[in-house]
Parts: structure tokens; C-alpha cells; sequence
């Protein structure tokens, strides 16, 4: 056995008891409260107690029910020596009892003391203090020498076995309130992921819309501030303007699916490239068997999605455009490849922050997939693959 086995205290959470319910904390105080009056009445219910022998005894009970409180709150506060103080003074009060003739408190102080002290003290202290209780109960016990042994060996177990229990009571209390932090933790943690999550959402929706924005709003401000004519660069600044709604249009749709999608409520992933690719004028197909994906999957396919379809638009209008979604075992693909565009790349080419296929690569691999993008033979390719 380990030293620190002998000279360690119990576990607070087994002594404080806070556990307990209230109806639990009140049977025990009913049981406590019986126990001590009939102690009392035992007691002065001898015939050769006189009147002031009887109140010098009831008083001493008295006392020593509130010695033992104290000690419990001393042990409570892990302090060795008062509480070894404290525990020695209720063994000589014992004999005090039994040498004014009350031999049944006596008896009883020496058993609470000896369970008392191997429940609450450093087992070291504990098997010496008990060790002593027990034999001075032996050593007034009246009985035979047979059942005089076996109460004292059945009392020294009864209090190690109590320690056992409250040991593994504390055990158990302190397993909880790990369990609860580990909750705790776990709770903010994914509240923080999911404050993540809204982060990520409202930068991939309105990061490129708004700043688009802000290129046409400017360009439309300096063709105002350096024009001579405004009637003839008005189609220009009518242009810009036109764009920026159209940007602006295309933010809101894409605040409002971010709302949905947080709350829930999107659509199936199928349904949302059907109606995507069809505004477009893009091909889909579909391979692979159809299942249910998780939201943060299904997301990553959305927005890679929309995102592929504006760099077309923006960087190689005109060209034919096939959209793939591939289920696989444990993974879901989105293939999106273009030709090359028959026209020149439109003005919005040169708008947005430059950050739209690093967003997207970041946001799958937060999920454990991977998004590659790059020429090929034939023009461009975007290929997600997250889990699924």
C-alpha cells in the first residue's frame, strides 16, 4: 500500500456530503435527534441517579453530540491536530461517564469515536485513534471474552467500511462534477464552432457581394466627378449602377439562404444545383445512390456550387458549363468544369476580394475533404470532396 494511502485525508466531496437531497439530510437529523433522546432517557432512567447527576449527565451528552459536530466540521477543514484534540478529549470524557456510573454513554462515545475517526481522519491516525476506542470498549465490556471480541472486530469493519463507501461516494460526486465541466466545455466549444460557422457564412455571402459592390459604386463615382458631359457617359454610369443592384440582388438571396441554412431549413442539396445550374444554363448530373447530407456537407456543396458558377460567369462567359454530384461510400463529390469562354471576361471579373476558391478550400477542410481548382485541356475544373 502506497504512503500517501495512509497519510492522505478522504475526498472533501465524501465528507461534505452536498449530494445529499433535503429529504435525505432530514431523515438523518430525525435519526440523530431519536438516537441521542434515547440515549438520554436510558441514561437517567437509573434508579440511583440523583437530580444533579442526572442534569451533570444530560448535560455531558449534550456536549458530547456537539464534539462530535465539531469535529466533523475540523475534519471537514482538514485540520489534524484540533480534530485529534478534539477526538481524544470525547475518549477521556468516556471515561468520565463511567466513572460517574453512566457505563451505556461511555460504551457509546467509544464506538462513534472509533467509527467516527477511521470514516473521517488520514487512515494513519484513524487506525491508531480507533485502535484506542476500541480497546478501552474492551476493556470495560462486561461480556464474555468471545463477544466482547467480535463486536469490537465487527465495529473497527463497520468503519473501515464506511470509509470504503464514502471514498467511493466521493469518487462518484467527483466523476460527476468532471462530467459536468467536460459539458460545459464541450457546449462552448460548440458554441464557438457554430459562431464560427455564422462567421464563415456571412463573409462567403456578402464578402464578394459587397465588395463587388463597392468597385461599381466607386467606378460610377469617378466617371460623375471627372465627366465633362454627364448626358454622354450617362449609359456608363447607368451601366454601373444596373450591376451594383444586380450585385446587391444577389447578396440578399444569398443572406437569405445563410439564414436558412442556419436555421435548417434548406432545401435538398439536389434541388438547390437543379435550380442553380438551370439559371445558369449549366448541365447536372447526378451519380452515385442518393442519401440525406449533413448540413455543414450539404453547405460546402451549395456555396462551392454558386462560387464555380460566378467565376464562369465572371471570367469565361459564354462557355459550356457540366456540374457533377458523385455520391460515394462515406464522401459526396461536386465536379464543376467549363470550357473555354467564346466571349471577352466581363467587368465583374475584376471585382470581388480575390478570396472566394480560398474560402471555399478552407471551409472543406474544416470538414476533413479537400477542394482542388485549376486548368485543364479543355478550361477550367472546381472539385470538392468533403465527408459525408
Amino acid at each position: 500500500m502506497p504512503l500517501t494511502t495512509w497519510t492522505s485525508w478522504p475526498l472533501r466531496e465524501s465528507l461534505a456530503r452536498d449530494d445529499l437531497t433535503d429529504v435525505r439530510r432530514w431523515i438523518g437529523r430525525i435519526v440523530r435527534i431519536v438516537l441521542v433522546a434515547a440515549l438520554v432517557w436510558a441514561t437517567l432512567a437509573r434508579s440511583d441517579f440523583h437530580v444533579r447527576g442526572m442534569a451533570v449527565a444530560a448535560a455531558g451528552i449534550v456536549l458530547s453530540v456537539l464534539a462530535f459536530h465539531g469535529f466533523n466540521r475540523l475534519t471537514l477543514r482538514r485540520r489534524l491536530w484540533p480534530s485529534l484534540g478534539l477526538l481524544l478529549a470525547m475518549e477521556v470524557g468516556a471515561f468520565a461517564f463511567l466513572a460517574a456510573g453512566a457505563s451505556l454513554p461511555a460504551l457509546v462515545l467509544w464506538c462513534g469515536c472509533a467509527i467516527t475517526a477511521m470514516e473521517r481522519l488520514p487512515l494513519a491516525a484513524a487506525v491508531v485513534c480507533s485502535a484506542a476506542a476500541l480497546g478501552a470498549y474492551a476493556a470495560v465490556n462486561h461480556d464474555s471474552w468471545l463477544t466482547t471480541t467480535t463486536t469490537t472486530a465487527g465495529l473497527a469493519l463497520a468503519g473501515y467500511v464506511l470509509r470504503l463507501d464514502l471514498e467511493a461516494r466521493g469518487n462518484a460526486h467527483r466523476l460527476l462534477a468532471q462530467e459536468r465541466a467536460a459539458r460545459k466545455a464541450e457546449a462552448e466549444t460548440a458554441a464557438l464552432a457554430e459562431r464560427g460557422r455564422i462567421a464563415r457564412e456571412i463573409h462567403d455571402v456578402l464578402a464578394h457581394s459587397l465588395s463587388a459592390q463597392l468597385v461599381h459604386l466607386e467606378a460610377a463615382r469617378l466617371l460623375i466627378h471627372r465627366s465633362t458631359d454627364l448626358e454622354a457617359d450617362r449609359e456608363q454610369i447607368l451601366e454601373r449602377v444596373v450591376a451594383c443592384r444586380g450585385m446587391a440582388r444577389e447578396g440578399l438571396d444569398g443572406t437569405r439562404e445563410a439564414l436558412s441554412a442556419l436555421r435548417g431549413e434548406m432545401v435538398p442539396v439536389e434541388d438547390f444545383l437543379r435550380d442553380l445550374t438551370a439559371a445558369e444554363g449549366a448541365q447536372l448530373a447526378v451519380a452515385g445512390e442518393r442519401r440525406t447530407l449533413s448540413p455543414e456537407a450539404g453547405l460546402a456543396v451549395r456555396r462551392v456550387a454558386q462560387e464555380a458558377l460566378t467565376n464562369v460567369r465572371k471570367h469565361a462567359p459564354g462557355a459550356r458549363v457540366t456540374a457533377l454530384l458523385e455520391y460515394e461510400e462515406s464522401s459526396v463529390i461536386l465536379e464543376v468544369r467549363n470550357s473555354r469562354g467564346r466571349g471577352k471576361p466581363g467587368e465583374l471579373a475584376s471585382s470581388g476580394s480575390g478570396y472566394g476558391l480560398l474560402g471555399m478550400r478552407e471551409r472543406a477542410e474544416l470538414l476533413g475533404g479537400t477542394l482542388e481548382s485549376g486548368p485543364v485541356k479543355e478550361g477550367f475544373v472546381v472539385r470538392l470532396q468533403v465527408p459525408a
